[in-house]
């Protein structure tokens, strides 16, 4: 018998890359999707589609039987939005996955962290995973996944293995948010480097993140959390140059000092909290952060504990990228 893996989230773009993994390596996957557009998506990867969503315990549950590893991707992503839909999505999602695993006898459940986790608006330095969670960072995405993670691994034990994994800055082609939206943001001249962008950054490319989660299912000793990137670290304006360049985009040269960018983001925070704006604060602290604050990891961890390591380099991602638009 094939092994099998239930997946949430993969739809989306880590999602869609794990199950062409999971399947060319001889797995049976199914994959939650809470729309006909979903359930399409994933079949079309290869997976059986499961309908359903992460308020739906039961139907999780009845998709997750007869599976040895559950891979929990999907998550409220964002910036900006109220407080209620990331704790929905990301804290309360996350602990019902946790329940539709145990239902099902799933013996490990691996769940994608993120670095954001552990960032509260100061640098991270060869940052390992002793760094602490931040559950009451003032940026609701990361405060949500700090608290998802920390029940996560909590949840380890009585049957059920736990483990994160959390990949830093993910690129690579199938990208349908990050490098997208920068494109539009250059071309409709609201792109500008905080603090010039000369900071430095881990990265971690689709195929590593997903090198990492498959090594993770049998490798990872439970209870632990782990980051996975790419072999280098990067300066932010550098690599966004770069990545701009295989969509036929220049970087502009305009950028905004990091104390004016951090009181905009306040500023705007606090009227769009308080008054009856529409729309979103034109920039926010979180995005400050990931766009002026050095963030650097060390994944030592994975490569000692489970043997990760790379399988795309920066050169092959960006040559892959570079084609899929010529």
């Amino acid at each position: 018998m094939p092994r099998a893996a239930f997946v949430t989230g993969g739809s989306g773009f880590i999602g869609g890359r794990l199950i062409d993994r999971l399947v060319a390596d001889g797995w049976r996957v199914r994959a939650l999707a809470r729309s006909d557009a979903s359930a399409g998506v994933v079949a079309d990867h290869g997976a059986e589609a499961v309908r359903g969503d992460l308020a739906d315990v039961a139907a999780m549950a009845d998709g997750a039987r007869g599976c040895d590893v559950a891979f929990h991707l999907a998550a409220h992503l964002g910036d900006w939005g109220r407080p209620e839909d990331f704790e929905r999505g990301n804290v309360q999602g996350s602990a019902n996955v946790v329940e539709a695993c145990r239902r099902a006898g799933v013996t490990r459940m691996i769940h994608v962290g993120t670095e954001a986790a552990v960032l509260a608006g100061q640098p991270l330095v060869n940052a390992d995973e002793s760094a602490p969670l931040q559950p009451n960072s003032r940026a609701l995405y990361s405060a949500s996944k700090a608290r998802a993670e920390a029940l996560v691994l909590a949840a380890n034990g009585d049957g059920l293995e736990t483990v994160v994994v959390r990949p830093r800055f993910v690129w690579g082609r199938g990208d349908t948010t990050l490098l997208p939206r920068m494109v539009e943001m250059v071309r409709s001249g609201r792109f500008a480097w905080i603090g010039g962008g000369r900071h430095r950054t881990s990265i971690t490319h689709v195929d590593n993140v997903v090198e990492g989660l498959v090594l993770a299912a049998d490798g990872a000793v439970p209870g632990h959390a782990y980051f996975v990137t790419d072999d280098e670290t990067v300066v932010f304006r550098d690599f966004i140059t770069e990545l701009l360049a295989t969509q036929g985009v220049d970087a502009p040269k305009r950028s905004v000092p990091a104390p004016v960018a951090r009181a905009v983001a306040a500023t705007g925070e606090l009227l769009w909290r308080t008054l009856p704006l529409r729309g979103e604060p034109p920039l926010t602290r979180f995005v400050v952060w990931v766009s002026s604050l050095d963030t650097t990891l060390d994944d030592s961890r994975a490569r000692r504990e489970f043997g990760y390591a790379p399988v795309v380099t920066r050169e092959q991602g960006l040559a892959e990228l570079a084609g899929a638009t010529a």
